[in-house]
C-alpha cells in the first residue's frame, strides 16, 4: 500500500504501542510507518525474495514465509494486532487465513480493492474487466488470483464465525461509512474471534 493517506487510515485503527503481524508485509512501509509513528513492534511475513530485503533495510523484522502453508508457527494471540493489508486477494486459502489473522492476533485488520466500487461495475456493464489505481493490471496479467467486494467479507466473515468489530471504505483518503461498497475503492474490517 503505497498511498500515504489511506496509510495512515488504516494506521490510525492500531493501538499505539501494539504488538503487530503484517502478513504480505511487501516492502515494510506499513510497519515501518507504524513504529515510527505508533510506538509498534512486530514483525512482517513476506515471500518476495526483494521486499524481504527491502525490509530489512528499513530495519523492520521480516520472516520470509509463504502465508499459504498458514501461521502453525504462532501460537494464539501471540499479537495484539494481525494486519492483512492487500494480502486477502493473493491467497489461495482465504479463509482460512481470515481465521488465522485472528486466531494469531487479538484483532486483525483486512483491506482489499474493493470490486463493487461504481467505476469497477461501470467498467463491467461496458464488457471489460476493471483498471484502476486500486486494481492497476489487466486481466490477464493481475497478481490477484479472487477479486471481492466489502459486502463479500461481511458474508465471509459471518459465515467463519468472526465479529465484525468495524468496517468502512476508503477512497481518495477518506473514511467512507455511508454505502462503502459502492462509494469506496479500498474496503477495511477489523475483526476478532
Amino acid at each position: 500500500m503505497s498511498d500515504l493517506s489511506t496509510m495512515e487510515a488504516i494506521a490510525r485503527l492500531v493501538p499505539e504501542g501494539s504488538r503487530v503481524l503484517d502478513l504480505g508485509c511487501g516492502d515494510g512501509a506499513m510497519l515501518a510507518h507504524l513504529q515510527k509513528t505508533r510506538g509498534c513492534t512486530g514483525y512482517g511475513i513476506e515471500i518476495d525474495d526483494a521486499n524481504v530485503l527491502a525490509c530489512v533495510k528499513r530495519g523492520v523484522n521480516v520472516i520470509q514465509l509463504n502465508l499459504d502453508e498458514g501461521l502453525s508457527l504462532f501460537d494464539d494471540a501471540s499479537f495484539d494486532v494481525v494486519l492483512q493489508i492487500d494480502t486477502l486477494q493473493h491467497l489461495r486459502n482465504a479463509e482460512v487465513m481470515l481465521r488465522e489473522t485472528v486466531r494469531v492476533g487479538r484483532i486483525g485488520i483486512v483491506a482489499f480493492p474493493n470490486f463493487a466500487h461504481w467505476p469497477n461495475r461501470l467498467s463491467v456493464l461496458r464488457g471489460r474487466m476493471p483498471v484502476t489505481r486500486r486494481l492497476p493490471y489487466q486481466w490477464y496479467d493481475t497478481p490477484n488470483i479472487r477479486v471481492g467486494t466489502h459486502a463479500d467479507l461481511a458474508a465471509l466473515a459471518l459465515r467463519s464465525g468472526l465479529k465484525v468489530l468495524d468496517s468502512f471504505g476508503i477512497q481518495d483518503g477518506k473514511t467512507v461509512r455511508l454505502a462503502p461498497n459502492l462509494l469506496a475503492g479500498t474496503s477495511v474490517y477489523t475483526l476478532s474471534r
